[in-house]
């Protein structure tokens, strides 16, 4: 193998830029040719693909962002889609790619390998934290700390008027970034997909508080909950306890931004080196991850097939320590 390529696609997540930089570095040190592939399979669909030099990745370890740029593409998911976007990594006699993202990136990585036979390896680009194969992806640290930041603001604010704040966070199929928030920030409750939590106990807790005298209360919804996102459920709230002062903040988009923590900059680039090297070594078709702290390699079907399960254990906490 003597020229590879890496792309990001998908939500952007602080921490893409260091992985960046660790492919590039790490395939000019085996003495690999590397290109950049911008806007993700858009770009290669469109031709947009670039050489990469030591010096194209540095300064950009503390970047948030992505400097390859990233975008949907719908075209991608047409077998003629495919098609251009192989014509196209063919003319720079490409014969292997970095892909960088999450569940969608790696199905169209799976599907493009099947097809064409180009060896692929994915790093795990999400904020959610929700791939099956690695404790962490890049980005979560950075995510959970940003809401975190956000709620210990927001508790001033709810002490200080004595009010119920429904703090919505990203999630649309996880819990994983408002259970370490809910913990992390003391909050009362958390409202995440993976459980189901009725409106009848949430406004039980509420009025247990309220009857040991407690004026204030923040509760953490993922926004993909089952009983809807935060304004519906304080609206909920609202018609049922009147005398309660219940407000709503959605973080939203800010956890996907800002400079990424030194953990997930270790992560990335102990990801992005794994990355080339499994490509040197003959591995396709496979997610870098860290398990228990050590390096691993999982089938992309089992990345997009395996659901990662929720940690009791911190479900627990929350419910231990709000009373």
């Amino acid at each position: 193998m003597k020229k590879i390529a890496v792309f990001t696609s998908g939500g952007d997540a602080p921490g893409m830029n260091a992985c960046i930089r660790a492919v590039v570095r790490t395939a000019v040190y085996h003495k690999l040719e590397v290109y950049g592939i911008g806007r993700g399979y858009n770009g290669m669909i469109q031709g947009e693909i670039y050489r990469l030099f030591s010096h194209s990745v540095s300064n950009i370890i503390q970047k948030g962002g992505t400097i390859l740029k990233s975008a949907r593409c719908m075209e991608f998911q047409t077998p003629e889609g495919r098609k251009r976007a192989f014509e196209q990594i063919s003319k720079f006699g490409i014969e292997g790619i970095v892909a960088i993202g999450g569940n969608g990136t790696f199905t169209g990585a799976q599907i493009f390998y099947e097809e064409y036979g180009i060896p692929i390896i994915g790093c795990p680009g999400t904020i959610d934290n929700d791939l099956y194969g690695t404790d962490y992806t890049i980005g979560y640290d950075t995510a959970v700390n940003t809401a975190l930041d956000a709620i210990d603001k927001i508790r001033d604010t709810a002490d200080s008027h004595e009010r119920v704040f429904f703090v919505e966070v990203m999630g649309r199929d996880s819990g994983y970034i408002a259970l370490p928030c809910a913990i992390g920030g003391g909050a009362e409750m958390v409202m995440i997909p993976e459980t189901i939590t009725s409106m009848a106990e949430v406004i039980e807790t509420l009025q247990q508080g309220w009857r040991r005298s407690k004026t204030s209360f923040i509760i953490i919804v993922a926004e993909g909950d089952d009983e809807g996102g935060a304004t519906e459920i304080a609206a909920k709230v609202k018609e049922a306890l009147p005398q309660m002062d219940a407000k709503v903040t959605i973080i939203g988009h800010v956890q996907r931004g800002g400079r990424p923590t030194a953990a997930d900059r270790l992560l990335s680039s102990q990801m992005g080196m794994a990355a080339v090297e499994g490509l040197i070594a003959g591995r396709t078709n496979e997610m870098v991850g860290v398990i228990n702290g050590e390096l691993v390699y999982t089938p992309f079907h089992d990345t997009i097939t395996k659901k990662k399960p929720i940690s009791e254990s911190f479900l627990r906490l929350v419910e231990v320590l709000s009373v």
